[in-house]
């Protein structure tokens, strides 16, 4: 093969062989992840076996697995029969494992058994983050996505669900027995075989309708009404497309706004973001380290009682309102036009009238106040304002805390453009990742630590891109 680059012979015996360090250059990301864990207190995170044993046959390093772990979420390798197959092709992990190959069901275990250990482990880049001061100053964005269980939708049962499905199998049944009967009165209208066939059919469609009404039974019991015969913990979720949804886990992020790296994260069985803002709130402020915190999220994440948690836990919140009053889509004045006199304790409606308190009430656990004037039978602005005898306003005791928020909102106009550009990067790349199926594993606590070990090797990546892997070893190292 003359004027080609020549390979080297197979055959040909080395004098002096390679060393197994030479086939992984200086700056590869796999010796980052041989340095963070080898400077992690295994052993302290909870990790088991972080300590041999006298007796039994010994046991694979912890160490040796989570990097294994870390190296297989980094390079889109989440499942455990694939990291056993790389373990003896792959040159990175040759060498980061030190030519040592784990079957999978070694692998998988490790997952199993060690969830709060990897959390945690997950917990503490985001603290090496915080000490790289990867963080902005006290800002985060927060939103949630919707990922894909192992469970799919025809093994998800809601009441919907369940009285769609029974009128299909009886619908199936009648045509079926017309059929029948059909042969019955006339045999020449359908071929001998036909009939046995048709038979077996009704069989099994009356079999599917037992197992139905076993599956009511069961759904009846669960707390939320819907039960998942694959993945228990999973749920059906309704997705932004109208008629879509997915079975699936609701993952929560909050978002640094400075280098978009993941700051907190919790994945939930709720389908929905309205009683997750303080929670993910404090859990960013404790990650950051700081008394104060400013978080971004969008209208799904609007609920007076979460708002009020954050204020009073020093979390400035701007989340903007979601408009659910029909008085503005029917071209009437809604809320916004009624001013607050706080001395008062007064609203000043559009046509200049004082409505005053009048009452207070407890509606859904919350102290609310009503006010309407006394002018509203006899204002000439009244077919703008309300078909009803009076407009009646209402103001929730805490309404000063939402008021405050607003404003803040107004001086913020491009609060939602930051919040977007800082969410919609992580959940995109995770997603890709991913894959078509997101989470290989089941239960919420497994999915938690799946969820927990995808963005350990997100913030990684980041890490690496930002600072460089010689500058991360070394700070690692510190």
């Amino acid at each position: 093969m003359k004027r080609y680059i020549e390979s080297a012979a197979r055959e040909q015996v080395a004098l002096l062989p390679e060393s197994l360090d030479d086939y992984v250059d200086a700056e590869n990301p796999v010796r980052v992840i041989d340095v963070f864990v080898d400077e992690l207190d295994l052993a302290s995170l909870g990790f088991e076996r972080a300590a041999p044993a006298l007796t039994g046959r010994p046991a694979y390093h912890p160490s040796t697995l989570l990097k294994l772990y870390i190296y297989g979420y980094l390079n889109r390798l989440q499942s455990s029969r694939r990291l056993e197959r790389e373990t003896q092709r792959n040159l990175e992990l040759i060498w980061l494992t030190g030519q040592l190959t784990p079957d999978f069901k070694t692998i998988a275990d490790f997952r199993k058994d060690n969830g709060n250990a990897i959390r945690k482990v997950c917990r503490e880049f985001v603290m090496l983050c915080r000490q790289l001061k990867l963080f902005s100053d006290a800002t985060v964005a927060i939103d949630g996505s919707k990922f894909k269980a192992v469970n799919n939708r025809d093994k998800n049962f809601t009441d919907h669900k369940l009285k769609a499905r029974m009128e299909q199998l009886e619908q199936s049944i009648g045509r079926y027995m017309d059929k029948l009967d059909r042969a019955d009165r006339e045999p020449a209208s359908l071929p001998e075989g036909r009939v046995p066939h048709l038979k077996e059919k009704i069989f099994k469609i009356k079999a599917q309708m037992q197992k139905r009404g076993e599956i009511e039974t069961r759904m009846r019991a669960a707390p939320d009404g819907q039960i998942s015969l694959t993945d228990p913990d999973a749920r059906s979720m309704a997705t932004s497309g109208r008629g879509t949804g997915m079975v699936g886990y609701n993952v929560q992020t909050a978002g640094d706004l400075k280098n978009h790296m993941i700051v907190a994260h919790e994945v939930v069985n709720v389908g929905h973001d309205r009683s997750q803002l303080a929670a993910m709130a404090k859990l960013a402020r404790d990650a950051i380290g700081e008394n104060q915190l400013t978080a971004f999220a969008d209208r799904g994440y609007y609920k007076s009682e979460e708002i009020l948690r954050c204020e009073q836990d020093g979390i400035k919140t701007l989340v903007p309102k979601p408009l659910t009053s029909n008085s503005k889509a029917e071209g009437r004045f809604d809320k916004r036009d009624f001013v607050y006199i706080e001395s008062d304790d007064a609203y000043r409606c559009p046509a200049g009238e004082r409505a005053i308190w009048r009452f207070t009430t407890v509606e859904a656990g919350l102290t609310i106040h009503k006010y309407w004037p006394s002018a509203c039978p006899k204002c000439q602005l009244k077919p703008q304002c309300t078909p009803s005898p009076y407009r009646r306003v209402t103001r929730w005791e805490h309404e000063n805390v939402l008021e405050e928020m607003q404003r803040r909102l107004d001086q913020t106009p491009d609060a939602a453009r930051l919040r977007r550009q800082t969410v919609e990067h992580p959940f995109g790349t995770l997603k890709f990742w991913m894959g078509s199926v997101h989470f290989l594993t089941k239960t919420l606590s497994r999915v938690r630590t799946e969820m927990s070990l995808h963005v350990l090797a997100y913030n990684l990546k980041r890490a690496m891109n930002i600072l460089g892997t010689k500058a991360l070893m070394e700070a690692m190292r510190a």
